[in-house]
């Protein structure tokens, strides 16, 4: 599409607040639109199969926009009203400000009053005219510039948003041929094709969609995915709704821009590392994309009307607000290209000492384990097609397999075989389904293999147990055979096309 990131110079400036003269929004001209894509009904009918053929190019972008040919025959207002007549939701107050984030200016949404959906519809078209003296529409351009000027000018006009509301607004009507496809958000991260259908139990905003109900100006900061996932979000209805999205090759950079450019000294003294991550993940930075401009990083826009889907993708950080009263739905995903990210994610929250909110191992190793039981009857080519996960899991298996061997040869514990579930390590959260050390006297406080603790006892004075799954050998049976595969594949001349969006050096130092 004519965009290119590579051997471009980066500017670098001395850290203070972000260049941004009030009332200058003309930038807002100078944002290139993300890739948008029309899918016939008959490649529609397969949501799964089209994400892949369209995530080589729409991934180099961080987000891109899906124009639906079929919309939903029984509106949001109904399902919401009819269908789910005790709807209620509460609201965040978010105010119309830009932040100097340092000690005594630093944002927070603080939780609004419960509405009904009629209510804040009411409450929201209000709020529009008066602001604009007018119901009429208004260019996206328009709406955009003046979101800014607000923002730059802004000290004390607060708006509302309905964020994070459980539930759907998709119709259980069987007529309802929106509802009926598999891009029904409800069940959309349990399709067979997706990883998160593997996990056991429903986590609203992961897998269970949420609503997002919002007005003029509502706004979602700056963030990335949990865990670095995808998310789908669907456009029910009411005004258009900008997004901004980064590159997830340029999301290092992104955040150094922010540590740097958004936040003061003093608001940092207090996280170790990571600084800009820990402050994103609150959800409540928002600042104007330009300062990406400045910095020679790509930034791409999307204006995303009622019937279009957002995809943003693993890694990429994005943000945006509503032109009016509307109503969306997010859910997450994954597909196999997203492990070796998952696996970069995994590492990073437990640097950080950050509870999962996905059990990454499990649902790596069951995905592999059921990619071997199918390459047994289908061949390498199915490998071929799931090199991401492969790679990720050999990797995975080829570290434990040397851990324990480093722990045999120690004789410092005992290693023992069971069936095991998930457990959190205590020491760095990390989840741990492969193995696990554990005192067989307390049972209490595990710690995963990450940790250099071959010298080390319980506080009980006890030898750890090292615990590994009954399958295991059956599992690093299975990494043997992708490895064995995966040559075969290369001395053939077909060498299988990894994430598209990652260095080979990257994936290579995942889970080092």
């Amino acid at each position: 599409m004519g965009f290119s990131s590579s051997g471009r110079k980066r500017k670098t400036n001395a850290r203070n607040s972000i260049s941004y003269k009030v009332g200058d929004v003309e930038w807002t001209n100078n944002i290139p639109e993300c890739p948008v894509y029309y899918p016939s009904e008959k490649e529609f009918q397969d949501s799964f199969a089209y994400l892949h053929k369209i995530v080589p190019e729409a991934s180099t972008f961080g987000i891109c926009k899906i124009v639906s040919p079929i919309i939903a025959s029984i509106p949001a207002s109904v399902v919401l009203t009819k269908e789910k007549k005790d709807f209620k939701f509460e609201t965040n107050v978010q105010p119309l400000r830009l932040s100097e984030w340092n000690e005594k200016d630093k944002i927070t949404f603080m939780k609004g009053r419960k509405y009904t959906y009629k209510e804040f519809e009411a409450l929201a078209n209000k709020a529009f005219l008066s602001r604009f003296y007018s119901s009429r529409n208004l260019s996206s351009s328009y709406i955009e510039k003046e979101f800014w000027r607000e923002m730059a000018h802004g000290r004390k006009g607060t708006v509302e948003y309905g964020v994070n509301v459980e539930g759907s607004a998709f119709s259980c009507d069987p007529n309802d041929k929106l509802g009926r496809s598999k891009w029904n958000l409800k069940n959309f991260s349990r399709l067979p094709q997706s990883t998160l259908r593997l996990v056991d139990k429903g986590i609203p905003g992961i897998t269970d969609p949420m609503l997002y109900i919002g007005m003029l100006f509502s706004m979602f900061a700056w963030h990335v995915e949990d865990h670095y996932l995808y998310s789908i979000n669907y456009h029910h209805s009411g005004a258009n709704k900008i997004w901004y999205g980064i590159p997830a090759h340029e999301a290092s950079q992104f955040e150094d821009i922010v540590l740097h450019n958004v936040y003061c000294k003093n608001i940092l003294s207090k996280y170790r590392e990571d600084k800009a991550f820990q402050l994103l993940a609150y959800k409540t930075t928002m600042f104007p994309p330009n300062i990406f401009l400045q910095h020679d990083v790509p930034v791409y826009k999307a204006v995303q009307k009622p019937g279009e889907f957002v995809i943003t993708f693993p890694r990429a950080y994005h943000a945006g607000f509503s032109h009016g009263f509307n109503c969306g739905e997010a859910v997450n995903f994954a597909i196999g290209d997203w492990f070796p990210l998952g696996a970069e994610a995994s590492k990073r929250y437990a640097n950080l000492r950050m509870f999962p909110i996905i059990p990454y191992e499990e649902l790596l190793c069951k995905e592999a384990m059921q990619l071997y039981k199918l390459s047994k009857d289908r061949g390498s080519k199915n490998l071929a097609c799931n090199h991401a996960t492969v790679l990720s899991f050999v990797h995975l298996m080829q570290f434990y397999k040397k851990t324990l061997l480093q722990l045999k040869g120690s004789k410092e514990c005992s290693i023992s075989s069971r069936t095991i579930d998930t457990l959190i390590c205590c020491n760095c959260h990390r989840d741990c389904y492969v193995c696990y050390m554990l005192c067989e006297h307390c049972y209490s406080h595990p710690i995963c293999l990450y940790h250099d603790i071959a010298s080390k006892r319980c506080t009980c004075g006890r030898e750890y147990t090292v615990f590994k799954r009954e399958d295991m050998l059956a599992m690093e049976d299975a990494a043997t055979k992708f490895e064995e595969k995966g040559r075969t594949l290369q001395l053939s001349g077909f060498e299988p096309r990894c994430l598209h969006f990652m260095s080979r050096n990257f994936i290579n130092r995942v889970d080092s």
